[in-house]
């Protein structure tokens, strides 16, 4: 019979009989005990009270029954650590016992109970097992030296058991070995300067050896170990190699993965011209084609692999493009994959066959795929110059078939093509122009935007085109908006006669009309240009643009390299170093892979840092979100000299764009003796500027926050009245009333329990359902007297954000379920979202700028508040009692914009603009975040703590 009865009984009363059974004199009975008792475990029942009476069951010598008593120690000790220590003498009885099983087993168990008080026990025991003449105990001995280490790492030290673990490095059996360096690089990684895997020239030998023998999950620990260690010469790299290189055939795909990360990092040491270098080229390739055939998941992470190695280097791959064709049950996150391996290994030789495959794709259905599959011709043609023309052609096709999101696409693409071929294709522009209409992306918008700027000249309605997309300028993304800009002030340029309302239209739009930081710096710079010297203008504007790159997706060399050291993690999965997803600084050593021995590749740190400061970055466009520019990008350093400000005036532009006086340097100072320029250009000359817009410069960006004082921190955070959660009618008797409160750093869910019922209530208790922010009860719910009839009781339940997480609409919506004796209730209520604003919120000013621009203006949201009386001091300071912190505030033609941070428990920032106007009572507050969706709960909170 199977042990699947132990899991079907719900008697009342059961511990009681358990405990009987548990102190029977029958061995059989008292096995059946434990078995009952794991399996209440196991579905979650407290049998912590069984402790004693389960620990007097270790003194035995049936194996099956041990094993289920340590298990249920591991599970209890940490909240009985008391009577924990009654198992000690036996644990240390265990591990002289004649059977290796249960030496093995002792040690085990000692190491996962997590209690301090025991650990000083184990040391003894430890020390024999680590020395036990059988493997299978020195195996298990040398793991729970990592495990000891991460309880009470001084201990360890202290009692020497790091050398021990070293000197197991020698150890006859293979298996033990691979232990040791699991070990060690466990403990290593949480002490990344300790230099405890001291890898020598014979330390590898022993390891080399042992890598043909033991497990394979023995074998990736060593292959992850050797992939650390840094060969004297190119004969040892490839004496290494070829020892490693049988691992390449293994059936486990890590295997393969961590034996390509030990020999991509070692051929970097390989002189070109070897014999050895091609055949190991060669030999690298079938392995990888191989993980290819396995389910999607896994070829999902070989194909992630598969492009760092591509990336660093493509000769490895170059014959086999075919096995990168996508099939049509591929799903979709594979295919995607493929598409992008596939430009990678783009040449001349094979460009014919990729493009027959990407046109059929581009037929497909599935948007996405499809989308990508456009975007790939594109690529191919700027990677591959001899193509260029059949792609253009192709891409003429695809629009031709008038499917919107096909379209859309190769307009992108195309406008690419123009910046890398330009005066080549520009014949198409007139075929492009007939598809205006169908246009919805903003991308594409922009792409069209740009192209009709661009080649304004060559468009006889270029004019009417662009005022086509001005009339809705306002409802535009950010993306659409700025190339509008800057293509209505290219075509001012080309025809000036023609278009000047139509350019003062738009620079009105963008400086007057616009709320956005970034268009209305844009358009302040467009402006001042145009009235102070449209010759400068000229060159600034018309500027012959640099020749974009072929391969704009490429990981940066360092970061590529560091991820080359991470194949077979998920590091190369994600493409980002551990440091960018793993908490704390556990676990995140930064990798470099060495270059070749004299190769002139490999540089000292000076002479790198120093080659890397005196070279000129090349002339290419890095990515697309670099084609809007972003004027926060700009180096604005004081001039040497800077003269009397001009006199001001009371013209009116808007609010201020965040570059302030900056702006002057940019410029070349004092722009106040150019009086006969921008004739015919109806823009305010500098005379009719601001005054802050031609103050002088005295720090640059830094002049933005120049305040006064710091912001001191709030020890608590005002609470809302209570309102009733629960109706009494809706829980036989029970209302429940309550509010969150944030004080002194720690959320606080307060509530009066009112009994309105006849009967007496009590067993209270809480639990709550995943929400948006891992809301949970920090303890139980505190109600320690019976509650009885018309009586009411105030409990407050501190909370924690560390419970699971699910996304919940609206965001700040918790479910709760409350249990008495009578029954379980459920009711849902909303928190103010500042009661996760936390105390450390306040951002550095650098670092907020840097952070504004960093978001995508997409992200930005904007609202009004109403009907608000306070002045701007007053409202930062009511804003600092819900932590929200003002960073800086600047007055702009009697304006007040206050620049303002907060950050969440679950660590999201959120960055905010807040205009104050003088005798005005509506308020503006932007707000930007990487997470928009909590913009509108952020808004709320601003509109509850201005107005309370």
């Amino acid at each position: 019979m199977t042990d699947s009865k132990y899991f079907t009984t719900t008697k009342k009363g059961e511990i009681f009989e358990l405990k009987a059974e548990l102190n029977s004199d029958k061995k059989e009975k008292k096995k059946e005990a434990v078995k009952k008792v794991i399996a209440s475990m196991t579905v979650g029942k407290d049998v912590s009270a069984l402790f004693p009476d389960v620990v007097n069951c270790m003194q035995t010598d049936n194996l099956e029954l041990k094993k289920l008593v340590y298990l249920y120690l591991m599970n209890y000790a940490k909240s009985q650590p008391d009577m924990a220590i009654m198992a000690v003498n036996t644990f240390v009885k265990d591990c002289e016992d004649p059977n290796p099983l249960i030496r093995a087993l002792a040690v085990r168990t000692m190491g996962c109970i997590r209690v301090d008080k025991i650990t000083e026990y184990l040391c003894e025991p430890l020390r024999k097992c680590l020395k036990d003449e059988d493997p299978y105990v020195r195996k298990t001995a040398a793991v729970c030296v990592a495990k000891l280490h991460d309880i009470n790492a001084q201990l360890v030290e202290d009692q020497g058991f790091l050398d021990t673990l070293k000197d197991l490095i020698s150890d006859s059996n293979p298996m033990v070995v691979a232990n040791a360096v699991a070990a060690l690089s466990e403990i290593a990684e949480s002490h990344p300067n300790s230099n405890l895997l001291d890898l020598n020239p014979q330390t590898i030998n022993k390891l080399l050896t042992a890598l043909n023998e033991c497990t394979e999950w023995g074998q990736i620990f060593i292959l992850d170990c050797l992939a650390n260690y840094t060969p004297r010469d190119d004969r040892e790299s490839q004496s290494i190699c070829e020892r490693v290189t049988p691992r390449l055939s293994h059936a486990n795909s890590a295997v393969v993965l961590s034996a390509v990360k030990v020999l991509m990092k070692f051929m970097e040491m390989l002189p070109k011209d070897l014999d050895y270098y091609g055949t190991l080229l060669k030999k690298l390739a079938p392995p990888l084609v191989t993980l290819l055939s396995a389910e999607p998941e896994l070829q999902y992470v070989a194909l992630r692999n598969i492009n760092l190695i591509v990336q660093r280097r493509p000769e490895i791959l170059k014959h086999e493009m075919k096995v990168f064709f996508v099939k049509y049950n591929d799903p979709i996150y594979v295919k995607l994959e493929k598409l992008d391996i596939m430009i990678r290994l783009a040449s001349q030789a094979n460009i014919a066959q990729v493009l027959a495959e990407l046109k059929e794709y581009a037929t497909e259905v599935d948007v996405d795929f499809v989308r990508k599959a456009v975007r790939a011709i594109g690529r191919c043609a700027i990677k591959v110059e001899q193509s260029a023309e059949r792609c253009v052609s192709t891409l003429l096709d695809l629009i031709q078939t008038k499917v919107n999101y096909v379209v859309q696409e190769a307009i992108v693409v195309i406008k690419d093509i123009f910046r890398k071929y330009p005066n080549k294709y520009e014949s198409v522009i007139a075929t492009l122009c007939e598809n205006l209409d169908s246009l919805d992306e903003p991308e594409a918008r922009a792409a069209m935007i740009w192209i009709v700027g661009e080649y304004a000249e060559r468009i006889d309605n270029a004019d009417e085109l662009l005022e086509s997309f001005l009339e809705g300028f306002h409802d535009e993304s950010t993306q659409v908006q700025l190339q509008l800009l800057t293509a209505i002030v290219k075509l001012f340029l080309k025809k000036p006669t023609e278009t000047q309302e139509l350019v003062q239209q738009v620079l009105s739009l963008a400086t007057q009309d616009s709320d956005n930081p970034d268009l209305r710096d844009r358009g302040y710079i467009y402006w001042r240009l145009l009235s102070t010297d449209p010759v400068a203008a000229k060159e600034v504007v018309l500027a012959e643009k640099p020749l974009i790159s072929e391969e704009t997706d490429l990981i940066e060399p360092t970061l590529l390299e560091e991820l080359i050291c991470h194949i077979g993690t998920l590091a190369s999965v994600y493409h980002k170093p551990p440091s960018a997803f793993v908490e704390g600084s556990r676990g995140v050593q930064h990798k470099r892979i060495t270059g070749s021995v004299g190769s002139g590749e490999s540089e000292s740190p000076d002479t790198g840092s120093a080659a890397g400061a005196s070279e000129a970055p090349p002339a290419v466009i890095p990515s697309q979100g670099d084609l809007l520019g972003d004027l926060l990008n700009l180096d604005l350093t004081p001039p040497a000299t800077t003269g009397p400000p001009p006199p001001t005036s009371g013209m009116q532009m808007g609010a201020m764009d965040l570059l302030g006086g900056g702006l002057d340097s940019l410029l070349g100072g004092d722009l106040g003796g150019s009086s006969a320029m921008g004739a015919g250009f109806g823009a305010p000359t500098p005379a009719a500027m601001p005054a802050s817009f031609n103050a002088p410069v005295s720090g640059g960006l830094d002049d933005l926050f120049d305040l006064g004082g710091g912001v001191g921190i709030p020890t608590g955070v005002n609470s809302a009245p209570k309102t009733v959660w629960l109706p009494a009618m809706k829980a036989k008797g029970l209302e429940i009333t309550g509010t969150f409160a944030r004080r002194a750093g720690i959320i606080q869910m307060e509530m009066t329990l009112n009994n309105k019922a006849m009967s007496i209530m009590t067993d209270f208790a809480i639990q709550f359902n995943r929400n948006s922010f891992g809301l949970a009860p920090a303890g139980p719910l505190q109600i320690l007297t019976p509650l009885g009839p018309n009586q009411s009781i105030e409990v407050a339940l501190p909370l924690s954000t560390v419970g699971p997480v699910m996304k919940m609409e609206p965001l700040n919506n918790l479910q709760v379920a409350v249990k008495n004796n009578i029954d379980v209730f459920y009711f849902s209520c909303q928190y103010p979202i500042n009661m996760l604003f936390v105390e450390d919120g306040k951002m550095e000013r650098q670092v907020f700028l840097a952070t504004w621009k960093d978001i995508p203006n997409d992200n930005e949201s904007q609202f009004q508040i109403k009907d608000c009386h306070l002045n701007s001091d007053a409202a930062s300071n009511k804003l600092q009692g819900s932590n929200i912190f003002t960073i800086a505030k600047r007055t702009v033609e009697g304006q007040d914009m206050l620049y303002q941070s907060m950050k969440l428990s679950n660590g999201i920032w959120v960055l905010a603009e807040l205009r104050v106007q003088a005798g005005n009572p509506n308020y503006t507050v932007s707000l930007k975040c990487r997470a928009p969706e909590v913009s509108q709960c952020v808004f709320q909170t601003y509109e509850a703590a201005l107005k309370n």
